[in-house]
């Protein structure tokens, strides 16, 4: 873990703090050395931001909880990554957790707003962006590409106060639905990630989902629960039991 002194605002009395004077304290969690180490590099070269650590996904609510960051920069094509912005909130209530890495296509982004971060830099993004990211993810403001802002506002409209009440009673999408279709024939998520071509983190993110909906700890048991069940689309059967054994990291770990 990589820990440096925390810079003060300098601005004077009476005076608006400068972009440079807030300084966000900011903490960078990837299973990529490579990538964890250059950001550590260049983001501590930047006059307006404060690296205060940084982690693999393993350790970073140990390393949250010790360093209280402002912002964590998350790799989310780190395995398991989607899975962290609500446990890393469980540390800390008010952290902003900032995607990195983001694919721009469509399941990919949306799987990252459902996994609730605060703000999405590209793959193609500059050092530039992610300090740009931070700043506004401290001011509650989201930073994005005009492409992406569609993409979610399509999705709004998509889902509709029907689909926001029936997300919120435990319901499959459909998409959800298609992936239990595809475990409980036995297919892995790199196989299912390939039928419905998309990202491998995207299917790990909606196998979580899907964990939490149908209230289960694992791949074998939801395969158990639906094999044989004919159920419609957004639908599910009635569960003994709608609270979710064992911590958030057990059912996580069931992801992979």
């Amino acid at each position: 873990m990589v820990t440096t002194n925390v810079a003060k605002s300098t601005a004077g009395p009476g005076e608006a703090p400068t972009l440079q004077a807030i300084r966000p304290q900011v903490f960078i969690v990837s299973d990529v050395r490579l990538l964890c180490d250059g950001l550590v590099l260049s983001l501590s070269q930047q006059p307006s931001v404060t690296v205060v650590g940084s982690a693999e996904l393993a350790r970073a609510s140990a390393g949250v909880a010790e360093l209280h960051p402002d912002v964590v920069l998350l790799d989310v094509g780190s395995p398991g990554g989607l899975g962290m912005p609500v446990m890393l909130r469980q540390v800390l209530p008010d952290l902003k957790v900032v995607a990195i890495a983001v694919a721009d296509v469509e399941q990919e982004v949306l799987a990252c707003a459902e996994a609730g971060v605060s703000g999405f830099v590209s793959r193609n993004g500059s050092i530039q962006d992610l300090v740009t990211a931070v700043h506004c993810a401290v001011r509650n403001e989201l930073v994005c590409s005009p492409h992406i802002a569609a993409l979610l506002f399509n999705r709004i409209a998509a889902i509709g106060p029907k689909g926001l009440a029936d997300r919120d009673n435990g319901t499959l999408t459909r998409r959800e639905h298609e992936i239990v279709a595809f475990i409980t024939e036995g297919l892995s998520n790199k196989a299912i990630a390939r039928q419905l071509r998309i990202q491998n983190a995207t299917v790990k993110n909606h196998i979580h989902s899907i964990l939490g909906k149908l209230q289960v700890r694992s791949r074998g048991e939801v395969a158990a629960r639906m094999r044989g069940t004919a159920f419609p689309y957004g639908a599910l059967p009635p569960a003994k039991d709608r609270r979710l054994p064992g911590s958030p990291s057990s059912a996580i770990a069931q992801l992979f």
